[in-house]
């Protein structure tokens, strides 16, 4: 395993800067919303809704996987007039889930590295004076969580593909003070989706936990007979899966200790974020799509997460649209599906979400929403590749979403960013990380205090 050691960089031409380029507030809806990173502008706004999807496979499934490369000289991400985007920390091996303790600590999992690293933040500074890595050797580490939550926690949890894991952990612990302990196994073994996000419940007793999907759409899976729905059903809740979908495209519950493991929701193909809407205990998901139904089906999406929901997978999507792969196999189902809450366009590859609860934007940001899309692989026409807004009214989504961070895609094969993961610094920044090139970048109202970028060789 190697070791890294941070280096520090003065701000300047290696930072990144990024202003806005003022634009018109468009807003796009129903068919025109269905368009590519040629359209994607800091300020537009898109809203799809279900009686916008096509029919299945009106156009041809496209594989397209974007060919990454290095940071093109003076490039850095597109933000709102007002904001500027500056490098955080570089030369990170495949950053995902950023969040940040109670002392004010960044915490980030490297997956492709298989450590977990900390930034330190000094007082009153707003970029970290230094890295260190709290646990390393680890199996594609994703999710993060600190238990109890509150100002004192005790242990820092993280999702692996098969296990979930936690340390003994103090505020200010810069490295693990003792060994793993495995709380639960978790599906996934035999491959599939790997990503394993973790978010407790405010009052601490509960750990939810997201596993996706072993397939695309359960390939070859056989109809269950009447007897063996209703006794998974009974067990699971409506539409769980059986054989090597067993137990995946949920959200689980589990007790801190690893005990009471129950299905929160199914047929949710991949949740690969997990958060709380602040101040509730209402839990929020954002999830990969099926793929190879055409470049515009099915929508990706983020949604509430239900107790006891079924959100469509393998068998139907997005309500009562009923995949044409699993044609009459589950009519049951028909009326028992939960509809998400905001439909992204699909395959744009929702990883991450974070709620805006700081102190540096403006008013009217608090409470929506920001998503980081980690860009379609097997769309023609290439979209995602950014950061995106969410809005809510009085704590309920208006289905819309606004462009927020762009300029990640060179031209039609090319990128330089994957966006993975949000998250909100103490000081109301916002903290991107993508793993295309390694990076972490700050978002900020312009004004505040500009960052020392840090890079990590």
């Amino acid at each position: 395993m190697k070791t890294f050691a941070p280096t520090l960089l003065l701000t300047g031409a290696f930072a990144g800067l990024a202003f806005a380029q003022s634009e018109p507030a468009r807003r796009l809806a129903g068919p025109t919303a269905f368009s590519d990173w040629r359209q994607d502008a800091p300020g537009t706004w898109r809203k799809i809704a279900p009686p916008d999807l096509p029919a299945p496979l009106a156009s041809e499934p496209t594989a397209a996987r974007s060919q990454v490369v290095a940071r093109p000289d003076g490039a850095a991400p597109k933000t709102l007039e007002g904001f500027s985007a500056e490098v955080f920390a570089s030369g990170l091996e495949g950053p995902r889930v950023i969040r940040h303790a109670p002392n004010g600590d960044i915490f980030v999992t490297e997956s492709v590295g298989g450590r977990v690293r900390v930034f330190r933040l000094e007082d009153g500074k707003v970029a970290p004076a230094a890295s260190h890595v709290f646990a390393s050797e680890l199996e594609r580490p994703y999710g993060i969580a600190f238990y109890p939550p509150g100002p004192e926690p005790r242990f820092v949890y993280i999702g692996t593909p098969t296990k979930l894991l936690r340390f003994p952990y103090r505020n200010g612990d810069l490295k693990a003070s003792g060994p793993a302990e495995t709380i639960a196994s978790l599906p996934g073994a035999d491959g599939g989706h790997w990503t394993r996000d973790l978010v407790f419940s405010r009052d601490g007793k509960t750990l939810y936990v997201a596993v996706g999907s072993k397939t695309n759409v359960a390939e070859g899976h056989p109809r269950p007979a009447t007897q063996e729905v209703a006794q998974l059903e009974a067990a699971r809740g409506v539409g769980a899966s059986a054989g090597v979908e067993f137990e995946r495209a949920v959200v689980l519950a589990i007790d801190p200790d690893g005990k009471n493991r129950r299905t929160v929701a199914n047929g949710l193909r991949n949740c690969s974020g997990l958060q709380l809407r602040p101040k509730t205990d209402e839990l929020w998901c954002v999830v990969n799509e099926r793929d190879m139904l055409g470049d515009d089906l099915p929508p990706d999406y983020a949604t509430h997460v239900t107790e006891g929901g079924f959100y469509g997978w393998p068998w139907w999507y997005i309500g009562a649209h009923e995949d044409p792969r699993h044609a009459g196999e589950r009519p049951d189902l028909a009326g028992k599906i939960t509809t998400p809450d905001v439909l992204f366009q699909p395959h744009s590859a929702p990883l991450g979400i974070a709620f805006y609860e700081g102190g540096q934007f403006s008013a009217d940001y608090q409470g929506d929403a920001f998503v980081a899309l980690h860009g379609s692989w097997n769309r023609a026409k290439r979209t995602g590749y950014k950061i995106v807004r969410l809005s809510f009214k009085n704590g309920v989504p208006t289905g819309e979403y606004q462009d927020f961070l762009t300029g990640f895609v060179v031209d039609d094969t090319r990128v330089w960013g994957r966006p993975v993961d949000v998250a909100v610094a103490r000081d109301g920044s916002l903290l991107v990380s993508e793993d295309g090139n390694g990076t972490i970048w700050r978002v900020s109202y312009s004004g505040a205090t500009k960052p020392v970028q840090t890079s990590v060789k």
